[in-house]
């Protein structure tokens, strides 16, 4: 594959927490970047001033008429509902969005003959329990929320188009990225949650025991391999991982430790049905791509604490965003 230097990239979710550092890392390294977002869970002041805006719903007919005008040759199809809770309240609408919004994407990724589709889905809930730990892509899954069988039906979805119209890609299954602006209202983050309370003088509340793990992986490494994988020849499915488990309350006496705040946790009903581990195994990534993450957990997390201590006046008004 041809170097993909100064080429135009178009990021859906783009003003997101992922989307909008990987748009900064693309233009920083001179990229044209094409954003597309609904601003859902997006931020305006997320956009990089240098890309293209568009807000848009993936689920638009009005899509096809942006491809059509960008003409993209690598397209991030990184928009989602994310909050896996919300999806299995409402499991018609995440369907709706994360797949049928998935297909749009493809369909017009068809139409104007991207080169190659790169997926943001999840490696942290696609596996379920697992004796096998770190877990690799070549194990069954076994999704046990909406939120993680819309991403494994999207990967399907991505098989079919590169096999029946020859369209590139790769599935980034990552496990569960923090760092700077993360919206602590989604869900989503722990790590993004955790800090958002501390900084409010709010007890952080942790479900069941807090022994339950995860693998923690920090923006930068994140979006390195994104743009590993955009560089590279590799079609299929790559863990983005650290191989390192953490268990929630682990992450809760760092931030408290590298913050120096004073924070009280509390204990709540265990969620039903929650993973009590999840750790990925990212061997292929860092045979095919040449990645492999950079940023041990503490520094990552001390990262992120600087960036509430100089972004958010949390006293003053009294909230994280």
């Amino acid at each position: 594959m041809k170097s993909l230097k100064n080429k135009k990239v178009l990021i859906t979710g783009g003003a997101g927490f992922i989307g909008s550092h990987l748009a900064d890392r693309l233009i920083e390294k001179g990229d044209k970047v094409v954003i597309v977002d609904n601003l859902s869970g997006g931020n305006t002041k997320n956009i990089n001033e240098k890309a293209t805006f568009y807000k848009n719903d993936i689920c638009d007919a009005s899509i096809g008429k942006i491809f059509r005008k960008e003409k993209p040759e690598i397209v991030f199809h990184f928009a989602a509902q994310v909050n896996a809770r919300k999806s299995v309240d409402r499991p018609i609408e995440d369907a709706q969005n994360n797949i049928l919004g998935s297909i749009n994407i493809l369909e017009n990724c068809v139409r104007v003959k991207v080169k190659k589709v790169i997926f943001a889905s999840s490696g942290g809930v696609m596996y379920g329990e697992t004796k096998v730990i770190p877990t690799p892509e070549n194990h069954s899954a076994n999704p046990m929320c909406p939120y993680a069988i819309n991403k494994l039906s999207v990967e399907s979805y991505l098989r079919y188009y590169h096999k029946v119209f020859g369209l590139k890609y790769a599935s980034l299954r990552f496990s569960n990225v923090y760092g700077a602006r993360q919206n602590p209202e989604s869900e989503s983050g722990v790590v993004s949650i955790f800090c958002s309370n501390m900084f409010l003088g709010n007890p952080v509340t942790i479900y069941g025991s807090g022994s339950q793990t995860r693998d923690f992986i920090y923006i930068n490494d994140a979006v390195d391999a994104s743009i590993s994988v955009m560089k590279k020849k590799g079609e299929g499915i790559y863990n983005i991982s650290t191989a390192k488990e953490a268990s929630i309350n682990a992450i809760f006496n760092i931030i408290k430790k590298e913050s120096g705040l004073r924070c009280k946790k509390k204990y709540a009903k265990a969620i039903v049905g929650e993973q009590q581990r999840s750790c990925l195994d990212y061997s292929r990534a860092k045979k095919v791509l040449n990645w492999q993450p950079k940023y041990i957990l503490e520094e990552g997390i001390r990262n992120t604490i600087e960036w509430y201590e100089s972004k958010i006046n949390y006293q003053k008004h009294g909230s994280v965003l």
